[in-house]
């Protein structure tokens, strides 16, 4: 069964000088301010899509990730992701760069990273950006 999720961003001002707010609308788990300040600079308490990006591949990556590894013998006992997305004004994204430490009994360190790397290539946030630069780096704890 498909699913669909649902947020909204309310927009005032000119883009420089203006700011939103993002409504996460199926999960009423809150409204977020942002504006472009916080988007091409210093984060000032605000988020922007960049970090909502972030947010929602680090979570599918390790969904993926532990799906994969357990489905091949080997469940994970912890998995801590982090999403870096690069943005340059003017330009757009220009990067994301995922980083993985695993805790996973019984998997050599180049399992994990072959088990990374197929999770890298086929979560589906992973597919939705494929316009765009993806790296990794993979390790066992």
């Amino acid at each position: 069964m498909a699913t669909t999720r649902q947020a909204h961003t309310v927009w005032e001002g000119n883009l420089i000088e203006g700011e939103g707010v993002v409504t996460f609308d199926s999960s009423g788990i809150g409204d977020y301010a942002v504006s472009w300040p916080s988007r091409a600079e210093k984060a000032n308490g605000k988020t922007s899509p960049e970090e909502l990006i972030a947010a929602a591949h680090s979570s599918c990556f390790s969904m993926a990730l532990s799906n994969g590894l357990t489905t091949a013998g080997n469940a994970p006992t912890r998995l801590n992701t982090q999403a870096e997305v690069t943005f340059q004004p003017g330009t757009g994204i220009t990067g994301i760069h995922l980083t993985v430490q695993g805790e996973v009994p019984g998997l050599d360190e180049a399992g994990f990273i072959k088990a990374a790397e197929d999770a890298k290539a086929n979560c589906p946030v992973s597919q939705a950006l494929t316009g765009t630069t993806i790296t990794l780096t993979a390790s066992l704890v």
